[in-house]
């Protein structure tokens, strides 16, 4: 009897961009598990620019980025597969989870989101009025554009749901 080796759904792209409604997705659709970055930070803290200022999220999000890498590491030990719905916004962050994942006994799939500017604003406009979301402005999503970078050449494909 064979076993399969878990499989990590890495996504990355920008706030607005549809990562949570693919993880979402998967999870309902392959039964994988999700593992959110944005509901671990409500659950502890509340909602980004409603229960707490845009400014103290970076430091408010650390331990909990820390947490779920060791939730990540329990999965994968018990040969779940996930979906990772957080950003990863650069390609150390990513680096270090494909290692995290592949030191683990798992292989990564890389998925990148893409939207214009303008449509991740009209999108966060919808979201930042609905009250389970917290609140991303204009300004945050500038600073989130300045400090990311597209993966290229870094294994990535597009966002296309399993049949």
């Amino acid at each position: 009897m064979s076993v399969l080796q878990p499989v990590v759904w890495l996504l990355t792209g920008m706030p607005g961009s549809g990562k949570t409604t693919f993880a979402k997705a998967l999870a309902a659709r392959v039964g994988v598990v999700r593992l959110s970055v944005d509901d671990q930070m409500t659950a502890r803290h509340g909602r980004i620019g409603k229960d707490h200022a845009e400014h103290e999220h970076l430091a408010l999000q650390a331990p909990v980025i820390e947490d779920v890498k060791r939730q990540l590491v329990v999965l994968l030990r018990e040969g779940r597969s996930v979906v990772l719905d957080h950003g990863l916004g650069t390609r150390a962050v990513r680096d270090e989870y494909k290692r995290l994942v592949t030191d683990h006994g798992g292989r990564w799939r890389l998925v990148h989101f893409q939207a214009d500017h303008d449509e991740l604003l009209r999108r966060l406009a919808v979201r930042n009025n609905e009250t389970e979301h917290g609140v991303i402005s204009p300004e945050t999503l500038a600073w989130i554009a300045e400090h990311s970078e597209a993966p290229v050449g870094e294994g990535e494909e597009p966002p296309v749901l399993p049949t």
